[in-house]
């Protein structure tokens, strides 16, 4: 009996190793930068998906892929005409009360990147793979423990919680997009959306930015309260949304939250490696949104949308 608890309280533990493994595998070779339309980001897509599946997440309409066409971005940082097929990978866990099970939670996590560089790139002419570890296997790999968490402690879940890895961010949010236009559940159901884009670099001073916490009730108190108690700096702003998912969910006037760890030298060019991941830093950041979600999906939080514009 002893052994069978304690298997059971580690398997909902967020770990470390758990977090190395997703991002080894998000940032390796094989994936090549996770390029919509490549068969690297093909490859992130059924490894999401085989990850939720494995979790027990259930899927609207009998799938966790929502299909979408992406316009992928030119050297001027226009549109192109050409176009190609990528995913969002979505699933849910329903929540346990006949009422607020019908409200949800989303939190999301972009995994795309820029293959081998391309118009975003801040290595003009690069060749090399761009690899992404921040941006964003680290809010992808945080995604992943939190799902896995979190279905294993369902029982504690008032409203349903949706996860949603979205493609073709550094496209212009067209995952994101695509999704708040084409959502599985209605609209005015989705009290909430928190957005993991960067988490990976926590700092000595463990500084979390996050921006939107203004967008809903008592959500700058929460975002600083619970953030403190895990041992972190939350440097919390009640508006200034930013420029992530999150953002395709606010102009459709739902509240959201977006973290992030900062901006570093390395962004957006080959040298966002894996080995300059903090990963006992994401932890931790992983382990306070769990319990920011656990909070607010409770029937007792108010959820409404307050504008920050």
């Amino acid at each position: 009996m002893g052994c069978t608890v304690a298997a059971q309280i580690s398997d909902t533990r967020i770990t470390e190793d758990e977090i190395e493994q997703h991002l080894t595998f998000l940032t390796s070779s094989k994936t090549k930068g996770r390029y919509p339309g490549t068969a690297g980001n093909r490859r992130v897509v059924k490894y999401i998906r085989s990850e939720f599946e494995q979790y027990g997440l259930k899927s609207f309409n009998g799938d966790y892929l929502q299909k979408f066409n992406a316009k992928l971005r030119t050297a001027d940082g226009e549109e192109s005409s050409k176009e190609v097929k990528t995913w969002n990978v979505v699933g849910y866990i329903e929540g346990n009360d006949n009422h607020y099970k019908k409200e949800y939670i989303v939190i999301g996590a972009h995994y795309d990147h820029l293959g081998y560089g391309g118009p975003s790139s801040k290595k003009p002419g690069s060749e090399e793979i761009h690899p992404g570890a921040d941006d964003n296997a680290s809010g992808v790999s945080a995604l992943l423990e939190i799902a896995e968490k979190m279905a294993r402690n369902r029982y504690m879940l008032d409203r349903s919680v949706i996860f949603v890895s979205f493609g073709a961010e550094e496209q212009g949010l067209l995952g994101s997009k695509y999704f708040v236009e084409h959502l599985p559940v209605d609209k005015e159901k989705v009290k909430l959306m928190i957005n993991m884009d960067m988490i990976g670099r926590l700092n000595t001073e463990k500084q979390i930015y996050m921006g939107g916490a203004g967008t809903f009730p008592g959500g700058v108190k929460l975002m600083k309260e619970l953030g403190i108690q895990m041992g972190l700096n939350p440097v919390v702003h009640a508006g200034e949304v930013g420029g992530s998912d999150h953002v395709s969910f606010y102009k459709e006037g739902i509240s959201v939250v977006g973290l992030h760890t900062g901006g570093h030298s390395e962004y957006h060019r080959p040298e966002d490696t894996m080995d300059l991941i903090n990963i006992g830093g994401e932890r931790t950041i992983a382990e306070y949104i769990y319990k920011v979600l656990i909070r607010v999906v409770n029937e007792n939080y108010e959820l409404t949308f307050i504008n920050q514009d």
